[in-house]
């Protein structure tokens, strides 16, 4: 498990799985946060990410800290691995937020965004990021056995 604390607008946390060629990404370049799923064997990087998904937008999260008149927070990002290394959560705040599984080449997210439509070869779902607490369930079971 890693971690990063950092103020939304800026962030990079990048963690590898201890099962090669696995690795995701959560950023944040000022607009909004995303967390990737990446293939560290492919030495293209637009052929290195296999899946993309929004976390929060920037200008929301600001929105939300003023509505509840508190100044713009640290946050804590912190992605976790299972034990076999093909599936990873992003935490923000301790809270989760996303998920890939490498095995089902399916993300899920609490935004469920973006969303694309099947092309050929794709090897991953992308028409859909729904979040799903059957797939956290696995995750977390995973970890204690």
């Amino acid at each position: 498990m890693q971690s990063l604390s950092f103020t939304p607008g800026r962030a990079f946390l990048s963690v590898d799985s201890p099962t090669v060629p696995w690795t995701v990404v959560f950023e944040d370049e000022g607009i909004a946060g995303y967390f990737y799923a990446c293939d560290r064997s492919q030495t293209e990087h637009e052929h290195s990410i296999l899946d993309a998904m929004l976390i929060y937008n920037v200008a929301a999260l600001a929105k939300s800290d003023a509505e509840l008149e508190r100044p713009e927070p640290e946050r804590i990002a912190t992605i976790e691995w299972s034990r076999d290394g093909f599936q990873a959560v992003l935490y923000l705040d301790g809270f989760p937020q996303a998920l890939f599984d490498f095995q089902a080449h399916c993300g899920y997210c609490r935004m469920d965004f973006p969303n694309f439509m099947a092309e050929q070869g794709d090897t991953w779902r992308k028409s859909t990021h729904a979040w799903s607490d059957a797939a956290l369930q696995r995750f977390e079971s995973a970890l204690y056995v």
